[in-house]
């Protein structure tokens, strides 16, 4: 499949680049961000993906999170998708920032009129990989995800739904239970429709209870002073209660006076690098 580069800019090192392709499971262009460290130059590297949060695309973490220095010290290949199909002409995509464009919440919808388009799960776990293993010098065995907020559900669910597959997973102010939180219910009625029980097979804190072994180390930070956990959008108490109850470990670090921004992302992302680079380079 043909990659189209967009930007190639040189850092710590390494090199930040953003391609455009044709995706087979979305039916539209679409882009990525792919870090490449200098270690890329010589031979293969572990992938580690982010998934981005609600509104926005490729740009926002590779500009924002401050990632390169770690990633570029570790040697680890950082890839990072948009957050749902874009100009795909769908009558009411480009009405709410929480549904549609920017919102494609990482699952695969099976309602009309967004099925046809919107399978983010299976663009971020099986097309998007194969196509970064083909054209990139990435070690397909090495491979971990992290997200925050709607990617940081993103991230927890594509771990807990392939077993094994991940080496590690992390995520930043999660939604943590989405069947039960305003975002979640709006995003899942929509794509999914009307029966509640298919949601569970997105939500994080129902799949952690069906996970069939505990080899997986979860690293969730969360800020204290998150608007979006005060209004009960993120769940993070269902998620480590379910946790806890499967014996599965997790770090969960409540940060003071931290909020939802990237302020917040950027102060701690060290650590997350630091969480996946023990498991990919072991």
């Amino acid at each position: 499949m043909a990659l189209k580069q967009i930007s190639s800019n040189k850092c710590f090192g390494g090199l930040q680049k953003v391609f455009e392709h044709d995706s087979v499971e979305l039916n539209c262009k679409m882009k990525f961000a792919i870090y490449l460290p200098p270690k890329a130059e010589t031979g293969k590297c572990p992938a580690l993906y982010w998934l981005s949060g609600l509104t926005c695309t490729e740009q926002n973490f590779i500009s924002k999170s401050g990632f390169h220095q770690a990633a570029s010290e570790h040697g680890l290949i950082v890839i990072a998708p948009d957050t749902s199909p874009r100009g795909c002409n769908i009558k009411g995509e480009d009405e709410s920032w929480d549904f549609g464009t920017g919102a494609g919440f990482y699952v695969n919808a099976t309602e009309d009129p967004w099925k046809a388009n919107y399978r983010m799960y299976s663009y971020v776990t099986e097309e998007l990989p194969k196509l970064i293993n083909a054209h990139f010098p990435v070690d397909p065995q090495r491979m971990s995800i992290f997200g925050h907020s709607m990617g940081g559900h993103g991230a927890l669910i594509c771990a807990l739904k392939n077993p094994g597959r991940y080496k590690s997973v992390s995520a930043f102010a999660p939604i943590c239970n989405p069947v039960l939180c305003p975002w979640g219910k709006k995003a899942f009625s929509g794509y999914l429709g009307a029966d509640q029980s298919t949601w569970k097979a997105y939500d994080a804190t129902h799949l952690v209870k069906s996970y069939p072994d505990s080899q997986l180390d979860i690293l969730i930070d969360q800020g204290k002073d998150d608007q979006f956990l005060s209004d009960g959008q993120l769940l993070p108490d269902n998620f480590i209660a379910a946790c806890t109850e499967k014996k599965i470990p997790v770090v969960f670090r409540l940060q003071e006076g931290y909020d939802h921004s990237y302020y917040f992302i950027a102060t701690f992302i060290t650590d997350h690098i630091k969480h996946h680079a023990k498991y990919l380079n072991a």
